[in-house]
């Protein structure tokens, strides 16, 4: 294998026999979404992952992450009223405790359909919205805080629960989501000493701490899709080069998700706008590409998987190259 790296998502279309068999040689890590995991599953995932393959497994947590609870999913128009319950209800949010810290004026996008709401009364245990920005309301889906940031717990319990059981399972992999600063990259090391840790890159506030957070980790992903929540996507080129340029002149490895292969989910071949950001992103440093949604529920995972080494291959062909 080379030494540019290939992180798959699993999910539907890949957890199965057929796709790790395929994976040997080709994938170098595999990637367990905790947002979209049970604990109770954890197990299953994992022990099913060893008994089909040797591939290292990667526990990539939630995170400081607001998602949606939502029991009916549907689309709703601009100026349509939302209730969002504290706990219970047919819309509330998670982790609980983020209702609390909610006020009156908040303006939440959520999920990345375009659905926007603004908050217009607090009262008990339900917010009452106000749609401000047509789309679809889905369940599990991450939600931004657009006027304002609020505190949140670097890890969910249920982030917590995932680490202690991987740990039991001798899982050598983790990821941090959504980390925020230096203080967090520390406590994830502490945490999880003697592991190999991957700090995900996603928010204004891993941007501006940039260079602090690099001191205490070595390990850092970009992740594109909920970075352009916080930095508006004409900005995301931007971002990434300078976390890509800063991560070379440290000797630090930067891996970047998002969007690579999208067409591939419904299609078996790319476009080639994503051909081309897959050999500029190669071009600019990066040590590894991640698949996520390609293989975690494409129509095509082991093509998209097959299209991305056929790139990597032709960049490594061609990289000391003279015009």
């Amino acid at each position: 294998m080379s030494n540019i790296k290939i992180i798959s998502t699993l999910g539907p279309s890949s957890l199965n026999k057929k796709f790790l068999k395929f994976s040997r040689g080709k994938i170098n890590l595999f990637r367990i979404n905790m947002s979209h995991v049970t604990i109770a599953n954890l197990q299953n995932q994992i022990n099913f992952i060893k008994k089909n393959s040797n591939i290292p497994i990667c526990v990539d947590t939630e995170g400081a992450q607001i998602r949606t609870k939502v029991k009916k999913e549907k689309y709703l128009k601009n100026n349509k009223d939302l209730k969002i319950y504290k706990n219970k209800g047919l819309v509330s949010l998670y982790p609980d405790y983020v209702f609390e810290r909610l006020r009156k004026n908040d303006c939440l996008e959520l999920g990345f359909t375009g659905l926007e709401i603004k908050i217009k009364k607090k009262l008990n245990d339900k917010l009452f919205c106000k749609v401000t920005s047509s789309g679809y309301l889905e369940k599990n889906k991450a939600v931004h805080l657009k006027n304002r940031k609020i505190k949140m717990d670097y890890l969910t319990a249920k982030d917590l629960k995932a680490i202690e059981l991987a740990k039991r399972n001798k899982i050598k992999h983790f990821a941090l989501s959504f980390t925020n600063s230096e203080e967090d990259v520390k406590k994830f090391n502490y945490l999880l000493k003697g592991k190999v840790k991957i700090f995900k890159l996603e928010t204004k506030s891993a941007i501006k701490n940039l260079k602090k957070i690099m001191k205490s980790g070595q390990n850092f992903l970009i992740d594109r899709g909920d970075l352009s929540k916080e930095v508006s996507i004409e900005q995301i080129p931007v971002a990434q080069r300078k976390i890509i340029r800063m991560g070379k002149k440290r000797k630090k490895n930067i891996y970047v998700a998002t969007n690579f292969l999208e067409s591939m989910i419904l299609n078996n071949y790319p476009n080639r706008g994503e051909v081309n950001d897959i050999y500029s992103t190669l071009e600019l440093g990066a040590k590894g590409l991640v698949l996520a949604a390609e293989t975690a529920i494409g129509k095509n995972p082991m093509d998209s998987v097959t299209m991305l080494k056929k790139i990597i291959k032709i960049y490594l062909k061609n990289k000391n190259s003279v015009n």
